[in-house]
């Protein structure tokens, strides 16, 4: 026998396990972006930091999205965020139509756009005929 006695041998007591995603701060999964940054074989090694970094930016992004598309439902006098209401806020924004060009969301729509030549002109003078057809 060793002579320590029973019990945990010498670990002391547990404590609560914390999440990688409430170390860093994050409500994405750090945890589940690092598996499937390590299933899907993008590098034969990957940093601890890897995934946090991942989810951060994919939270940030997330979180703008979210803001602008709620800010377009708040236009639109509705409470609810629907596909409409992200595209406009995708289209609306320079940066975020830049990353997101060619992409199609699902019941989005278009952004509303007349083209200028297609406008009715407007009649400054009270003739009745244009100059082009006077010989």
């Amino acid at each position: 026998m060793s002579g320590k006695g029973k019990g945990k041998g010498g670990r002391g007591e547990k404590k609560a396990s914390t999440s990688s995603s409430a170390k860093a701060g994050l409500q994405f999964p750090v945890g589940r972006i690092g598996r499937y940054l390590r299933q899907g074989k993008y590098a034969t090694r990957m940093g601890a930091g890897a995934p946090v970094y991942l989810a951060a930016v994919l939270e940030y992004l997330c979180a703008e999205i979210l803001e602008l598309a709620g800010n377009a439902a708040r236009d639109n006098k509705k409470s609810r965020i629907v596909p409409r209401h992200i595209t406009l806020a995708v289209k609306n924004d320079e940066e975020l139509n830049k990353l997101l060009g060619n992409v199609t969301i699902a019941s989005g729509g278009v952004l509303p756009n007349i083209h200028a030549v297609l406008l009715p002109k407007k009649s400054s003078g009270g003739k009745s005929k244009s100059a082009s057809q006077d010989y």
